[in-house]
């Protein structure tokens, strides 16, 4: 129904941000991800999906066309609803996402709040496959995911890091240095960085 609103913004919170469209205030649910690429704006275009419930009818707005998709395509899930989707967004980026999706990272889906193993595993189940245009290529290049970056994360975790921080750690390096650096080198490199 409304695929972008552009105006001014009236006021904005890492949840919520009312933007001024034509004299009209319009309440948009955000990610804080898409809170973090707008705060400093005064006037934005922001791309939005309409949710309609029998009891409400709620707008969410993303910073870019590739976290609208992936929203859609998360809550295209059985069980996962707008809330869990505007979570998962918020604790991940649109390139982590797929990345975990893609490489079946169930640790790395299981960091964020609100999901378990179950819906973890259903994710990674019904949108392998589906998400071809989404986000970067850097993003699907780590399904060769070799042993060593099993093992580096492990062995971070072993010292005390969390899996959601070092997940996020070692897909950093995997796209600045690719997907062939031994065990040692992606633990280095990790320490540097977490």
């Amino acid at each position: 129904m409304y695929d972008f609103l552009e105006g001014k913004v009236d006021r904005i919170t890492p949840t919520e941000l009312v933007l001024q469209v034509g004299g009209i205030g319009y309440s948009l649910h955000i990610s804080l991800n898409t809170f973090e690429q707008i705060k400093s704006n005064s006037e934005l275009k922001i791309f939005t999906h309409l949710v309609v419930r029998e009891d409400s009818h709620s707008l969410y707005g993303f910073s870019s066309l590739n976290e609208r998709e992936l929203f859609l395509k998360l809550i295209s899930v059985n069980g996962v609803g707008t809330a869990t989707a505007r979570m998962v967004l918020s604790a991940l980026n649109v390139d982590e996402v797929i990345s975990a999706i893609s490489n079946g990272n169930v640790g790395m889906l299981k960091s964020v709040k609100g999901i378990g193993p179950k819906a973890a595993q259903r994710l990674i189940v019904e949108l392998q496959d589906k998400l071809g245009g989404i986000g970067s290529e850097e993003a699907y290049q780590l399904s060769g995911q070799s042993n060593s970056i099993d093992e580096a994360s492990d062995a971070l975790i072993a010292l005390g890091f969390t899996r959601a921080s070092v997940q996020k750690t070692l897909l950093k390096i995997s796209k600045q240095e690719g997907n062939n650096l031994e065990t040692e080198e992606l633990i280095k490199k990790s320490l540097q960085l977490l």
